[in-house]
């Protein structure tokens, strides 16, 4: 990748979902280029296709046309083995329903990706310890997902994406089962994340409040990206 090369970049990509007079195009000819470190809030309305651009950008779904390159690199044109490599190691992901297992403590679950790359015990332990304590839950390692606030299980759930120190943070609505204080306290964090550790995050939102966060906000709709903004503060 050369310095003049953006870290995600989406040409003329389409998603076509079914066939004949079914089909429908959720993705009419995106283009969008992230550089790294950037901090960008995706909004819309529902059916705006956000989510399903995430999905693209996630490796969670192929484009039908279009080429997206993460690091210069055409994503389309790997196979599912190899998208799965790049989730791995250079991707985290932040959901709205958290998605913890919940008869398993806190240190447990951050330690999945590290478990999942095969990584020794030893080292899984003191990686997810030091992911919590980034996101503030030093001390509550032990503790299951049901005897944490919806705050703390968002918390979780960033260490656990952050524990395999990736490049890209994807977001989606990750304030969304929220209270108002516990949302700014997550934004905080993942703001913080961004700023101090260079991770490049993706956000999708529907929370003008929780975009403002963002260094730039892209606005979907109908499949296409209408406008971009900056956030004045």
């Amino acid at each position: 990748m050369t310095p003049a090369t953006p870290l995600i970049e989406l040409s003329a990509i389409t998603r076509t979902y079914g066939r004949g007079p079914a089909a429908f195009q959720a993705l009419s000819g995106i283009d969008l280029a992230i550089e790294a470190g950037e901090f960008v809030a995706v909004m819309g309305p529902s059916g705006s296709g956000k989510s399903t651009a995430m999905n693209l950008l996630g490796c969670l779904d192929t484009p039908t046309s279009g080429h997206y390159r993460f690091r210069g690199i055409a994503v389309e044109a790997l196979d599912r083995n190899q998208r799965a490599l790049l989730r791995r190691h250079c991707l985290g992901f932040v959901f709205q329903g958290f998605n913890l297992l919940a008869r398993t403590s806190a240190l447990e679950n951050v330690e999945l990706p590290l478990l999942y790359r095969g990584e020794p015990a030893a080292e899984r332990h003191a990686a997810a310890r030091g992911a919590l304590d980034q996101v503030g839950l030093a001390g509550w390692e032990a503790h299951t997902p049901a005897e944490l606030s919806g705050g703390q299980q968002q918390r979780v759930a960033i260490a656990r994406a952050i524990v395999t120190r990736p490049l890209v943070l994807l977001a989606d609505e990750p304030t969304g089962n929220l209270d108002s204080q516990r949302s700014h306290e997550i934004m905080e964090l993942i703001a913080t994340l961004n700023r101090e550790r260079g991770i490049t995050v993706i956000m999708v939102t529907h929370e003008p409040e929780m975009a403002r966060y963002a260094r730039r906000i892209v606005h979907f709709r109908d499949g296409r990206v209408e406008r971009e903004e900056t956030p004045c503060c």
